[in-house]
């Protein structure tokens, strides 16, 4: 059933252009609603969203944080968005481009955001996890880490996480592992 509609869908495309127009493509329900997340956005100032690719590819964007408070006052986050053609039933893929010293990010950049996991819902939005990423730089986790070391040191000394993470967004060392300036 699923061939025959290809079929009659690509013989309309093949019939449209002979006739001189231009196909018009379809958007799956998932893209209208990222428009709609999308149009209305109401970020805090210090978080700005880039689509690289244009407007046409609203499926892909970036997403910039610069917390305003917190252990990463001053740095600027870079995390990458890959929404599926099935959004709102599954959450996107978000990645963290900037490489950060972080409980609840680990060095590869995957995020450990529990609505991007097991309590995604699709009545959450993108505006709901770009607030939920930025509380996670105003109010990191330790209680639910990706990177454990980063975890252990903030749970049991305050002080010395502030000082790696403050030297980690100079684009100094943290241990063994190297970090570009953020700042």
């Amino acid at each position: 059933m699923i061939k025959l509609f290809k079929v009659k869908e690509r013989q309309r495309e093949i019939a449209e252009s002979a006739n001189g127009r231009a196909t018009v493509k379809k958007q799956t329900a998932g893209e209208l609603r990222l428009h709609k997340d999308i149009s209305e956005l109401n970020l805090p100032k210090s978080c700005s969203i880039l689509f690289p690719n244009g407007k046409d590819d609203l499926m892909n964007f970036e997403v910039a944080i610069r917390p305003d408070e917190g252990y990463y006052l001053g740095g600027t986050f870079n995390f990458s968005f890959q929404v599926n053609s099935i959004y709102p039933h599954e959450a996107p893929k978000v990645k963290c481009k900037t490489k950060v010293y972080h409980p609840n990010i680990d060095l590869e950049g995957n995020v450990c955001l529990n609505i991007l996991r097991e309590d995604w819902k699709p009545v959450l939005n993108i505006n709901t996890i770009i607030y939920g990423l930025y509380h996670l730089f105003t109010q990191p986790n330790h209680e639910d880490p990706l990177n454990h070391e980063a975890a252990a040191v903030l749970r049991d000394n305050p002080k010395l996480f502030e000082s790696n993470v403050r030297r980690a967004m100079a684009g100094g060392y943290v241990g063994q592992t190297s970090f570009p300036r953020c700042l």
